[in-house]
């Protein structure tokens, strides 16, 4: 008996050398991301009279920043939150047609913080897909949780994801306490920083997809047999202004009393790529949506 303790405690032995020996040639190191070009100021910054409190407006093409109002200023995010979200559940979700049962236990408190939702379920068994178009598009809080109990069984564990992605960045003024931008006061960020996520997040074809999406059809699942349909807020509330002219491709709209109304758009105008990012605009869903119309009275400025 002692004989063959010692055989397996050799054994053991020689399996964690080997394992040392690997970590050593070949050491497990975190993905560090492309390091950006941060964006320098143009030698012109439009005059635009806003009504949001903060906004950035950067060239793609140029990598000029085109538009500063208080861009290092700490404000509130509210569902641009969700663009960190989708974008480190992409990039942790290597098949994004894996199964997700949504638990029952991720929706009371959403329910009692009267967020956003999109039309999940407790229960309901849905793709990793469906999840990420449902946390962009209608803004859901159950998808974006849901990603983040399936990725690291926590909202508070994907959230250290968030701030190290943050981290890696380089968004200095940033910090992040949930995944949903419901409002708490440590929860903050700068539309600066929002614009170089969103810079990074473009980069990637599958958020790109999402982000520039009008709608997403959802298959048949368990507890929606007939499949349902997700839009874009922003599209919608585009929509129902005249004379957009087709210039925003893609955003995500945020709203919470503390952050006011904002967005953080993507257009195309003569060619070239351009991304703004406003927040603190006064209004809520049942008025003007004066993030829209602060987004359209810049890019108009641009033709």
């Amino acid at each position: 008996m002692f004989k063959r303790k010692g055989f397996y405690s050799l054994i053991l032995l020689i399996i964690i050398f080997l394992v040392y020996m690997f970590v050593k040639e070949y050491p497990f190191q975190q993905i560090v991301n492309p390091q950006l070009e941060m964006p320098k100021k143009s030698e012109i910054n439009l005059d635009v009279n806003l009504q949001s409190s903060n906004a950035i407006l950067v060239n793609l093409d140029t990598n000029k920043i085109l538009l500063d109002k208080d861009s290092d200023e700490i404000i509130y995010p509210a569902s641009l939150t969700k663009i960190m979200t989708v974008l480190v559940a992409i990039e942790n979700i290597p098949n994004l047609q894996e199964k997700i049962i949504l638990p029952k236990s991720i929706f009371k408190n959403l329910y009692e913080e009267n967020a956003s939702m999109a039309g999940f379920l407790p229960n309901e068994e849905v793709t990793a897909e469906d999840l990420l178009y449902g946390s962009m598009l209608p803004s859901g809080a159950d998808a974006s949780i849901g990603l983040a109990d399936y990725i690291t069984g926590s909202e508070s564990k994907f959230v250290k994801l968030m701030n190290e992605k943050a981290k890696q960045l380089g968004m200095k003024n940033t910090h992040f306490m949930n995944a949903t931008g419901l409002h708490h006061p440590d929860h903050y960020t700068s539309v600066k920083d929002i614009s170089i996520l969103l810079q990074y997040a473009l980069t990637n074809d599958t958020f790109r997809d999402i982000y520039t999406a009008e709608r997403y059809s959802i298959k048949s699942t368990n507890l929606h047999p007939e499949g349902m349909t997700v839009t874009s807020r922003m599209f919608k509330n585009l929509k129902a202004i005249e004379n957009t002219r087709g210039e925003i491709i893609g955003g995500k709209t945020g709203y919470t009393e503390q952050a006011g109304l904002c967005l953080a758009s993507l257009a195309t105008i003569n060619g070239e790529e351009y991304i703004l990012v406003t927040v603190g605009a006064q209004g809520d869903s049942r008025t003007e949506q004066f993030n829209i119309t602060d987004a359209l009275a810049v890019y108009r400025q641009l033709y």
